[in-house]
């Protein structure tokens, strides 16, 4: 099961948006994406895809597609991360809060540019559990 593309830069979209506002506004914010993502993992449905699907204005199979297995892996990074940084604020320690909410900013600015960082890492992750298997038989 695929993706479009667009629906995929909405979520990131969000994810950067709610966060930076949560920086700057209230840090109780950080509850947005991160429920969001919780949903997401639980149902293998997220609520932002969702609701964007109305404002596609060709058929969803018409845009580029992206690896649905890919965007769950990646929605558990962020969803990991932004959880952090919420518990950090709660706990007083602003600074974990920050970077972890920054490295949340920055890896969905990132992957809005072009670049995703999650696939990297799941890619590695595979190569190493592919050889670890073929060079441990």
């Amino acid at each position: 099961m695929s993706i479009p593309k667009p629906l995929v830069q909405l979520n990131q979209l969000f994810i950067v948006i709610t966060v930076l506002i949560a920086l700057l506004a209230a840090k109780w914010l950080l509850l947005l994406p991160f429920l969001v993502g919780v949903v997401t993992l639980a149902t293998k449905r997220n609520p932002v895809i969702m609701a964007g699907k109305t404002l596609l204005r060709k058929p969803a199979s018409s845009y580029q597609m992206e690896d649905r297995a890919q965007q769950l892996f990646n929605q558990w990074i962020a969803t990991i991360c932004v959880g952090v940084a919420f518990i950090s604020f709660l706990m007083g320690y602003t600074l974990v809060g920050y970077v972890f909410s920054i490295m949340v900013i920055l890896a969905a600015g990132v992957a809005l540019m072009g670049y995703c960082i999650g696939c990297t890492i799941r890619y590695r992750y595979m190569m190493w559990k592919y050889k670890r298997k073929k060079y441990s038989a």
